[in-house]
């Protein structure tokens, strides 16, 4: 099975920017981001079709993260630009190994998950 290990994150003030990063073991199918805050149930972030480079973000991020990748290295990274105080949260990588429509119930490999704090 794959395995991801995620790296980065941490405390930023509002405004700031940090950067995410996942590595798969092997290629799969999509990888992305969901997280969850506090009292809040977890939400989809972005995503990326590993073969076409397709992303997807969503509408609360959108403008403000950005995804990239390494193909060689099975790594993918999330740029987070001005963040605010609705960004805090526990980040965690997911991959889809086939296409599953990329929910948290579609998804067949998790992350350790990260944390992002944001300070004003």
């Amino acid at each position: 099975q794959v395995q991801l290990v995620e790296s980065g994150g941490g405390s930023v003030q509002a405004g700031g920017s940090v950067r995410l990063s996942c590595a798969a073991s092997t290629s799969v199918y999509a990888m992305g981001w969901f997280r969850q805050a506090p009292g809040k149930e977890r939400e989809f972030v972005a995503v990326i079709t590993w073969s076409t480079g397709t992303t997807y973000y969503a509408d609360s991020v959108k403008g403000r993260f950005l995804l990239s990748r390494e193909n060689a290295k099975n790594t993918l990274y999330l740029q987070m630009h001005s963040l605010t105080p609705e960004d805090p949260a526990g980040y965690c990588c997911a991959a889809e190994e086939t296409r599953g429509g990329y929910t948290s119930s579609t998804v067949d490999v998790w992350g350790q998950g990260t944390l992002v704090a944001v300070s004003s």
